[in-house]
């Protein structure tokens, strides 16, 4: 019998050594054993960055939910272009993504103490909660045991990525591609109370709206005309002459429920913030955030937990990346 069971058990491991594309679930505490310290690394990395700027939490949050809207969570958006291939952080669709150098310093502390056993798509998941804690104290556990993709491909940023424009159904159905409910669009969309924008991703509504209408009627007018003292009619970006706009001009590094108080005083900065208030499907939510702003902080933290579960690799699907910018 001992035998017998010595040779299920031998089978078993081999089989799991074996299996070409074997996934596990996430689990909370992951690292425990193998890297206690990785999350306490990654913490004392974000918090080293807001101090010396504020904005470097929008930035990570924004990295995160790049990186998972296109081929999952699987930190594709990390790796750098190669003279064969150009990669998705190269997309115009990611233009203005920064924080990549945080998660580099997050990784390069963590391989000298842990090497090759924490992800780079697991540490981009802690910085992104480190940074939400940081910038709005609200808290959540980060189930872990990503495993980083081999691919980055610049073409599959557009396809994934919601565009600044996109009415509320776009939005919905592009949400909804990814396992989102219409009520969590609205809850992630308040990261938009931190951070910023570049004018060419909102300036249409300030001078060449539609036909009928240059400005965006949907827009109070006191506010447009602030922001055309930031964004000139011509925009020059091939000289990066495009300037950047903050969300929430009035606590632009505080993540909070304001985002939603903006948008009913039709002051949301691009297209497809302020569609939620003007849309019956959305309205009714963004309603109860403005209301009930700690519910409205629960939803965020929930809803930040399940995006990272988007289309991920785990067991050995993936590997660990020793360089987060370029696959082993």
């Amino acid at each position: 019998m001992a035998k017998l069971v010595t040779f299920l058990l031998s089978f078993l491991a081999i089989f799991l050594m074996m299996s070409p594309a074997l996934s596990l679930p996430l689990r909370k505490g992951f690292y425990q054993k193998t890297c206690p310290s990785a999350e306490p690394i990654v913490r004392s990395t974000v918090k080293t960055a807001l101090v010396n700027d504020p904005g470097a939490g929008a930035a990570l949050i924004r990295l995160h939910f790049h990186d998972c809207f296109v081929r999952g969570c699987d930190a594709s958006i990390l790796l750098d272009s190669t003279p064969s291939n150009q990669a998705e952080k190269d997309s115009m669709g990611n233009k203005g993504v920064q924080g990549f150098q945080f998660i580099d310093e997050a990784k390069a502390k963590i391989e000298a103490r842990c090497p090759n056993t924490v992800s780079c798509s697991d540490i981009l998941a802690f910085a992104a909660r480190d940074s939400v804690t940081l910038a709005g104290g609200l808290y959540y556990d980060v189930p872990s045991g990503r495993r980083d993709g081999r691919v980055s491909f610049i073409a599959e940023v557009a396809r994934n990525l919601p565009d600044a424009f996109f009415n509320v159904t776009q939005l919905k159905e592009n949400f909804a591609r990814k396992g989102l409910s219409m009520e969590e669009m609205v809850t992630l969309s308040g990261a938009h109370s931190i951070g910023d924008s570049h004018c060419s991703s909102f300036s249409k509504r300030l001078h060449s709206f539609n036909k009928t209408s240059a400005q965006d009627p949907s827009m109070d007018p006191s506010y447009a005309s602030f922001l055309k003292t930031k964004c000139p009619r011509q925009l020059n970006t091939r000289n990066n002459l495009d300037p950047l706009v903050p969300f929430d001009p009035v606590t632009p590094n505080r993540l909070d429920n304001s985002y939603y108080k903006n948008l009913k005083r039709s002051r949301g900065l691009l297209a497809s913030d302020q569609v939620l208030w003007n849309s019956v499907l959305t309205r009714k939510f963004v309603k109860e955030n403005v209301n009930h702003p700690r519910t409205w902080a629960a939803k965020f933290a929930a809803a930040m937990e399940h995006m990272g579960s988007i289309d991920v690799l785990t067991g050995n699907q993936g590997e660990i990346r020793k360089n987060c910018r370029v696959v082993n």
